[in-house]
């Protein structure tokens, strides 16, 4: 799951609450309402808490709509009226401050949002300088200024906020129309919310980790209560993992953990055609997604590597530097490029291209003669050739890769990473980091939904009822 309401700082924060509207007529049946509804919130919950403890980069961001949109130009007829209703009731004789009491009403009630338990003094200050019915007297006997409190709301604004809002503070203090100056407090308020919500997600995320296994297992049987049907993805996705692995050892003995991790080993190389991803990793799919595209990025680097050793002589590689470069020139050349065939196919001909004229560089450095002509134009064929899933080189690398992630599945987090024959060696440190990453969110998946997933690989691999050999999973 992506941070939650992505969008532009300036979009929506600069205008106070307004009431929703009613229900329009002619909505679904209530009963159908609420179950839905019921069962949105519980997959909202499961989503936002389950973000919250894998994603350490997770935070809130003020929502938005996009400034080009039908959504977004209402949004800014809708604010630029509201202020200009704010505008001309000011702007009157006398000054018609019905609006502006309403709003510095909700500028106090979010500020005392924002005060913590130990806020005293400043909790008695704020009840004292926006007393509303003191204000009310000002508004009457044409004593209000403004330009003071609103002075006195930058100021306690400027003492709660968190660093990174000292910059829009120090903006505030420089306006001078009340209407800008109010547009402005909202706006800051706004965010300054959202950094209170961040704070607080950080601060609970130890405690939501101790208890976020039981947590999601729960909400998830929720889910399944409220419909049964929300497995049945995830009783096809073992299945199909169980009858690979069963053909795979020839009538031997199959573990319940050999099962399931060659399932999340599926996972990796899943066809974005495929709509029916198993549920119970539905949350994870972009990381997942993520890294198996840098699961395909690695397997390719590594049989540029593998080719170009093999046609290139060994003795190149023993210079200092040269095989970084090497690294650096595919992965730049090849980024991007595996969106297609095509793509891929022109830039694997940018990479021969370089690598025959890094390799010879390197070669004339040792006082050697270039690749012979011959040799050029193999490497180059070879490199070009790798384009193809069947490429056999691409094969061994990717059955090594693969090989290399289920070691790295058996038992728990691992302690030490496999070792890795040449050319993944290379790239040890990339592949031993998305190993991790891959790892972390199997482990944590397993351990949520290993009571769901136990009678599904028990009845697929024991459909008569034979006696169980293999590991169960719980």
């Amino acid at each position: 799951m992506p941070n939650r309401g992505d969008g532009t700082e300036d979009s929506t924060g600069d205008l106070p609450h307004l009431q929703k509207l009613e229900s329009p007529t002619g909505s679904p049946p209530s009963s159908s309402l609420s179950r839905l509804i019921e069962l949105e919130n519980c997959v909202s919950n499961l989503s936002l808490a389950h973000e919250i403890v894998v994603n350490r980069d997770f935070c809130f961001k003020p929502n938005g709509s996009p400034t080009n949109s039908l959504e977004g130009s209402v949004t800014e007829i809708v604010h630029r009226a509201f202020w200009d209703c704010l505008q001309q009731q000011l702007s009157s004789d006398p000054p018609d401050y019905s609006h502006a009491m309403i709003l510095l009403q909700e500028v106090k009630t979010l500020l005392e949002s924002l005060l913590l338990p130990g806020h005293v003094r400043l909790r008695a200050e704020l009840d004292e300088v926006l007393d509303m019915e003191l204000i009310k007297q000002e508004v009457s006997q044409g004593a209000l200024d403004l330009n003071r409190l609103a002075a006195y709301v930058i100021n306690t604004m400027g003492s709660l906020c968190a660093p990174v809002r000292d910059q829009d503070i120090r903006a505030l203090r420089h306006l001078q129309e009340p209407v800008e100056i109010f547009r402005g407090i909202f706006r800051v308020l706004g965010l300054m919310k959202i950094d209170m919500v961040n704070f607080t997600v950080q601060t609970l995320r130890p405690h939501l980790m101790q208890q976020a296994v039981q947590y999601e297992r729960a909400k998830f049987q929720q889910i399944l209560d409220k419909d049964p049907a929300s497995l049945d993805n995830t009783v096809a996705w073992l299945r199909a993992a169980t009858s690979e692995e069963m053909s795979s050892v020839s009538g031997g003995p199959v573990s319940a953990m050999s099962v399931l991790n060659r399932a999340y080993m599926h996972l990796l190389r899943w066809s974005p055609l495929d709509q029916k991803y198993p549920e119970t990793v539905l949350m994870d799919r972009t990381r997942l997604d993520t890294l198996g595209e840098q699961v395909r990025s690695l397997i390719l680097d590594a049989s540029v590597l593998l080719v170009t050793s093999a046609q290139g002589g060994g003795a190149v590689w023993s210079l200092p530097g040269f095989v970084g470069k090497l690294k650096q020139s595919i992965t730049a050349l090849l980024e991007g490029s595996h969106t297609s065939e095509a793509d891929l196919r022109r830039g694997l001909l940018r990479v021969g291209e370089k690598v025959v004229q890094q390799v010879n560089e390197a070669r004339c450095s040792q006082e050697k003669t270039p690749l012979p002509p011959e040799i050029e134009e193999i490497l180059k064929g070879q490199i070009e050739e790798l384009w193809k899933d069947n490429n056999p080189v691409r094969i061994l690398i990717g059955e090594r890769v693969q090989g290399f992630l289920q070691a790295m599945l058996q038992g728990g987090p691992p302690k030490r990473s496999p070792e890795l024959a040449f050319p993944l060696r290379l790239l040890n440190a990339n592949l031993t980091e998305l190993g991790r990453a891959f790892g972390q969110i199997v482990h944590f998946n397993r351990s949520v939904f290993g009571p769901f997933y136990a009678p599904i690989l028990r009845s697929a691999m024991f459909p008569s009822g034979e006696p169980e050999t293999g590991d169960d999973q719980r």
